[in-house]
């Protein structure tokens, strides 16, 4: 929901007519997948990275704006919380040398916007979750500036009308309440696109679901919240909290949430957007002057602004998008369950193991979702977010599975055969897929390396909880900046 919002409140009138024009866009759109001319004869991808600031101290920067215009660079942009930015790489096929060009500039952006920062004392850290963040920081004073937070924020509150709890049990547990929706900007990840043909939608929307699990269970990276030690990504539990609108009179009436991994396997795109619209009331009712029906009839392009908008206030952890460039409409998975680092290499590696995973997947000549259950997907979804390079799976013909034993045996031989299907060299394919099976190897990710420093750090250093937090992020920002794999970083 990247759309900046000029209105703070909405009338009954404003939700009936968005209503109204929500139904018209999914109608035009149900027509245009029946006979539209959809770009995708060349695959393309792209990569969002949100990112977080911190001071000298390691403590939280509430600094983005004044950050943000030190770096004058349209790929940055500002994201919920005053101490987030988010970086979106140019999109590019990853054909031939395709990741090292992602990494060149990606490392560039970075380095770039990092000299800028630093002259404001501040500098930017990749994590899924910020380690030293406290209750004191995710307050509403402390959400970015951009009208559009504020709507957001009133809206998803106001439909709950009450308190947000949040109640994670994990190592530790953590229970607390707050009245706004800042803890979400905690939750920083890393978001993969990848462009696809309308017919085959659904074959790579089903695959990413179904390897939801082996992907978070490897990239873990958020094992810290307040002070606890959680799941290991954490991010997952709390945007699954911090957002959701329900009651717990809806919750027991089966109402579903906006952070959602779904319900059943999909035969077309077409079946997430009529989700949308069937289950889902508006958040934010703006409507615009087009009318989809002329603009299709007259040969154009219709933008579909309401459904987009309405699309991008439900919470999928695969959400579908539909999207026109260079006045070609194009459709996208948009992959959203890992989180932020550890390093640019460590995303990339992941990055691969995902376009080529769900490749491979989703041109078998058996579909995997043909022999898991939807079911069964959302358990290994939330076992790996608990437990990552610890999780146990479910997996056809191997039941009970270690995540480690199912990526390294299954999974990254099938990767391996899809980024072969899209081109991509050879060289590259065995660096960054040779990083996912050190992981697997060494049994460490970047959650595994957090909770290992700080516990060294409690029992060797004899530091208290909240500072081995700022020792380990202190380390943990001067070994990202060699840019070498998590899985060598040494625990001290």
């Amino acid at each position: 929901m990247g759309r900046d919002v000029d209105r703070a409140a909405f009338s009954r009138e404003d939700r009936v007519l968005y209503r109204q024009k929500v139904r018209r866009c999914l109608d035009v759109f149900a027509l245009m997948l029946d006979d539209f001319g959809f770009d995708a004869d060349r695959p393309m991808t792209g990569l969002e990275i949100e990112l977080n600031l911190v001071d000298p101290a390691a403590e939280p920067a509430m600094r983005n704006e004044e950050i943000l215009a030190a770096i004058a660079d349209p790929l940055f942009q500002t994201e919920l919380g005053q101490f987030n930015l988010e970086l979106n790489a140019n999109p590019r096929l990853i054909s031939g040398a395709g990741f090292t060009d992602y990494e060149r500039g990606l490392l560039g952006s970075l380095n770039r916007a990092s000299e800028r920062a630093a002259r404001s004392d501040t500098r930017i850290v990749l994590v899924g979750i910020l380690p030293t963040l406290t209750e004191r920081h995710l307050v509403a004073d402390n959400l970015s500036t951009n009208e559009r937070y504020r709507v957001l924020n009133d809206q998803i509150v106001g439909a709950r009308g009450e308190d947000i709890e949040l109640d994670i049990r994990g190592v530790e547990r953590l229970r607390t309440h707050t009245d706004s929706i800042a803890p979400e900007a905690a939750c920083t990840s890393l978001q993969f696109h990848l462009q696809v043909a309308p017919d085959s939608f659904a074959d790579y929307w089903n695959a990413s679901q179904a390897i939801a699990g082996a992907q978070v269970a490897v990239g873990a990276n958020s094992p810290f919240l307040y002070g606890r030690q959680l799941w290991a990504e954490t991010r997952i539990a709390l945007f699954e909290q911090a957002t959701d609108t329900r009651p717990d009179e809806l919750k027991a009436q089966g109402v579903r949430p906006r952070v959602w991994f779904g319900e059943r396997w999909i035969t077309s795109i077409f079946d997430l957007f009529e989700e949308n619209v069937r289950y889902f009331p508006p958040l934010l009712p703006i409507c615009e002057s087009e009318d989809p029906v002329e603009v299709l009839h007259a040969g154009g392009v219709p933008e579909l602004a309401e459904l987009r908008l309405h699309n991008g206030t439900v919470y999928r952890w695969n959400r579908p998008v539909y999207d026109i460039m260079n006045g070609r409409p194009h459709l996208r998975v948009e992959n959203r369950v890992l989180p932020a680092g550890p390093t640019v290499v460590d995303m990339l590696a992941n990055a691969a193991f995902y376009f080529g995973l769900v490749r491979g997947l989703a041109e078998a000549d058996r579909p995997i979702w043909s022999q898991l259950t939807f079911s069964s997907a959302e358990e290994n979804f939330h076992i790996a977010a608990r437990r990552g390079m610890d999780a146990v799976l479910h997996w056809p013909r191997l039941g009970e599975v270690p995540v480690t034993r199912l990526v390294l045996d299954v999974l990254l031989p099938i990767a391996s055969a899809g980024l072969d299907a899209f081109g991509v060299a050879p060289a590259e394919r065995d660096r960054l897929l040779g990083i996912i099976e050190q992981r697997c190897r060494t049994g460490r990710n970047g959650a595994v390396w957090q909770t290992a420093t700080v516990w060294a750090a409690q029992r060797q250093r004899g530091l208290d909880r909240p500072a081995a937090l700022h020792h380990m992020l202190q380390r943990y920002a001067e070994l990202q900046g060699s840019n070498e794999p998590v899985h060598t970083w040494p625990v001290d």
